[in-house]
């Protein structure tokens, strides 16, 4: 059980750790993130149930308002104040990969949470888990990071326009999942989350692409194969 809420999040981790194609970040630094994610789920329950005592728990309050808006808001926070400035943090990609770290430690604490807590025998649920909620999360991240890359490397007004998009675009993505997955609980009909999350990772790996496309190594790793 254990082992199967913690899998997904460690190689969705993996998987774009690995696709940084110039320049890998320290594995170090990147755990830290992993982890800072993970710590981030108490003081993100804290606050939703704070935020479900004042706004109430209707369907949109709580997809856009309690999830999504708090979650969100907790990962761009960190990543703002502890990544966005960080020497490591030197081609566009990079956020990515620090963003994806936060959102999969908090997906993970989380999963371990729902399996030991909410389906200590669900092993169906928790594929379901990997397929959707914490891969969403991963995806939410690499929105998040895709903009913080973007406005690491702006000048002027498109800074702060880029930081705040880094904000906005998975607070919107997320809560769109959100409300979709309340409404398959109610409907039964989950083709109704299926193309939306087809969307978000045909999304997530062109914003993967298009950080890659612009990283400032790409032009010295064409060098040196060129020279080799």
């Amino acid at each position: 059980m254990l082992a199967a809420a913690v899998a997904p999040g460690i190689a969705l981790l993996a998987y774009f750790y690995l696709s940084d194609r110039y320049d890998a970040e320290p594995l170090p630094m990147v755990a830290k993130m992993f982890l800072i994610g993970g710590l981030l789920v108490i003081p993100v329950m804290i606050v939703q149930r704070a935020v479900t005592l004042w706004l109430g728990d209707s369907d949109l309050v709580f997809s856009f308002g309690t999830s999504a808006g708090v979650e969100e808001f907790f990962k761009w926070f960190v990543l703002y104040h502890i990544i966005f400035l960080h020497t490591h943090f030197d081609e566009p990609y990079d956020g990515i990969v620090y963003a994806t770290a936060v959102s999969l430690g908090f997906a993970t604490v989380e999963n371990l949470l729902y399996a030991l807590l909410v389906q200590p025998a669900g092993i169906g649920v928790l594929l379901w888990r990997a397929l959707l909620p914490v891969s969403g999360h991963a995806l939410f991240g690499v929105f998040m990071g895709f903009f913080l890359g973007k406005a690491k490397f702006a000048k002027g007004r498109a800074v702060r326009l880029h930081v705040a998009l880094a904000f906005l675009v998975p607070l919107l993505a997320h809560g769109i999942y959100d409300y979709l997955t309340l409404a398959v609980f109610s409907a039964s009909m989950v083709w109704l989350v299926v193309p939306f999350m087809f969307l978000l990772w045909v999304g997530g790996i062109r914003f993967v692409h298009r950080a890659h496309a612009v990283s400032p190594f790409r032009l010295l790793k064409r060098e040196e194969e060129v020279n080799s």
